[in-house]
């Protein structure tokens, strides 16, 4: 199908249970109106959206996109990240940027027909005298997805990489500097080295920070860094797990910091629910950042799925509605909160506008097969319609067929004897 422009959204259920009609002109919300009174002036671009909830798109601002779908080949460990880690890099050796593309290729369009309409990506720079296969392979795929996704690379070199090396990957187009500094003999010297490197070069920066449930904590020095930077500037911590190991007290003082800096923090449920714990037979933690706290003091918080059948993962949908009912169920969040954190937290997280059926708002949209939210996160129909940019890219239909039940003789009687 081609991208679809679209100027009215008819008969549409809104999260908070009234029924619209959603006028658009290009891609931006205009009028949202009474369901039925709105004025049909080409219906041809007209959406009847009847059945249907719509909710701002899903944004995922975590994603790798370059190891998705990689479990099967590998058949790597359970349930280890170091052992997960040193899997994929043996494995990443011998994949060619075809490899790379053909994968993140069919990863990012499963997001998309799910709902997902905007994706940050970390890009593995690569050991050895090749390393820029996976960063030509996504930024490629950057630019053939133009118009359908909006997608964004974050450089991820492996812990010691040099300076140079990294720019070179920014320099063949990605866009923010990111690394897991948590991972380096010195923790906080990694942090200072990877934010010096967007700071060289005006780019902001998304680390993976503190994936461990115990072990050295790099919120507060990348905090403090960041804190007089402007305020255009990407700055995410992605993972922050130990932050749902601190004390009140302490993490209260953290969070704090995190907010004066402009951090936003991304949970990520399903890799840090199957990774987290596993050395806690007893009360096992649930190995998620603080959602509640954070929210509560209104940080910039958002949510993503991360890994998708890789070895740091082996499950996992690319669907946005698979995070919100994990969100909900660990992480003991209401529905509202948790599709935000999937769609418009996420997109504050990415520094991008707020999409929603209100005047002014983008015009990013995910309409699923429902009566309410409860109903959409509760059974994440496939049927869904996605709009980017005020254009329909994405439509799912699912066609159910149930056998009768087969007639029973004349005369047969059933029941107990």
């Amino acid at each position: 199908m081609r991208a679809e422009p679209v100027t009215l959204l008819r008969q549409a259920t809104l999260i908070d249970g009234r029924v619209a009609d959603v006028a658009i002109v290009g891609d931006t919300v205009t009028d949202v109106l009474p369901a039925g009174t709105a004025i049909v002036t080409d219906a041809a671009s007209s959406v009847d959206l009847t059945g249907y909830v719509l909710l701002p798109a899903a944004a995922e601002p975590h994603a790798h996109l370059d190891k998705a779908l990689t479990w099967d080949m590998i058949n790597p460990p359970f349930g280890d990240l170091e052992r997960a880690i040193a899997s994929f890099h043996a494995f990443q050796e011998h994949l060619s940027e075809d490899d790379i593309y053909n994968r993140a290729h069919a990863a990012a369009l499963k997001l998309l027909r799910a709902g997902t309409t905007a994706i940050r990506s970390h890009v593995n720079i690569l050991p050895g005298d090749r390393p820029y296969r996976g960063v030509d392979a996504l930024v490629r795929l950057r630019d053939d997805l133009a118009g359908l996704v909006d997608l964004e690379l974050v450089a991820l070199p492996p812990v010691g990489m040099d300076d140079e090396t990294i720019e070179g990957a920014l320099d063949r187009g990605l866009d923010l500097a990111g690394g897991a500094p948590h991972l380096a003999a010195d923790p906080h010297a990694e942090v200072r080295r990877l934010v010096a490197i967007a700071d060289r070069r005006g780019i902001g920066v998304d680390l993976h920070t503190d994936e461990s449930l115990d072990g050295p904590m790099t919120m507060r020095e990348f905090a403090r860094i960041v804190r007089e930077w402007p305020e255009h500037l990407v700055r995410t911590a992605g993972h922050s797990v130990r932050l749902g190991t601190l004390p009140a007290e302490e993490l209260a003082v953290v969070i704090a910091e995190l907010i004066e800096a402009g951090i936003g923090v991304v949970s990520l449920p399903i890799t840090n629910l199957y990774l987290q714990g596993r050395r806690h037979p007893v009360s096992t933690p649930r190995g998620l950042t603080a959602l509640r706290s954070l929210i509560d003091a209104g940080a910039i918080v958002g949510a993503g799925a991360d890994n998708v059948r890789d070895p740091f993962n082996p499950l996992g949908r690319s669907d946005a509605l698979e995070t919100a009912a994990l969100l909900v169920i660990a992480g003991h969040l209401d529905l509202e909160d948790s599709w935000h954190l999937v769609s418009n937290g996420a997109r504050a997280v990415m520094r991008m506008p707020p999409a929603d059926a209100v005047p002014g708002a983008a015009a990013e949209f995910v309409a699923v097969r429902g009566a309410s939210l409860g109903e959409v996160i509760a059974e994440a129909s496939a049927e869904r319609i996605v709009i980017h940019a005020g254009h329909v890219v994405a439509r799912s239909t699912v066609d159910h067929q149930i056998a009768e039940p087969a007639p029973q003789p004349a005369g047969l009687l059933i029941g107990k004897g």
